[in-house]
């Protein structure tokens, strides 16, 4: 189904007040950032653990009344089996978020606050996404799943 310009608009307006929520609550902070991978503040891990808390009650309600999509289609989650390679995946996230204090999301917050060098960190992980993509068929985890839109979408 095609998304209107009103579901466009109202996404657009979803995200700019995430992106504030995310910079006047400074979880996009480096300092905060820096502290949380010292173990010198607990401020970042309880905005973690609200968030999985968040997503885990928005889970359960989803697959408890069946919700579905803008467009009206259902909302199917599927599971995803273990693979080493998540651990490794995370690890190099998780680097690259101490050294440059953002994870993807924030990335945005920072560019659209006028913190203009995250550019080149945005220009990082564009080249990370797109060596992943080339290098995808070569890599061990192809034998459970190959990125489709199918695949990686939640519905």
């Amino acid at each position: 189904m095609n998304i209107t310009v009103k579901n466009k608009l109202w996404t657009l307006l979803v995200g700019i007040y995430f992106g504030i929520v995310l910079i006047k609550s400074q979880v996009i902070s480096w300092f905060q950032i820096n502290d949380m991978f010292l173990f010198k503040d607990p401020y970042m891990y309880l905005v973690i653990c609200s968030a999985i808390t968040v997503g885990a009650v928005s889970v359960f309600l989803i697959k408890r009344f069946e919700t579905r999509t803008i467009e009206g289609e259902a909302i199917q989650i599927k599971q995803r089996p273990f693979h080493p390679g998540n651990v490794v995946g995370g690890t190099i996230f998780g680097m690259g978020w101490a050294i440059t204090g953002a994870c993807p999301g924030p990335i945005y917050a920072h560019i659209g606050a006028g913190n203009f060098i995250m550019l080149v960190t945005f220009l990082g992980a564009l080249t990370g996404m797109y060596l992943y993509a080339f290098f995808q068929t070569r890599l061990p985890h192809t034998e459970w799943i190959r990125l489709k839109p199918s695949s990686t979408s939640a519905s």
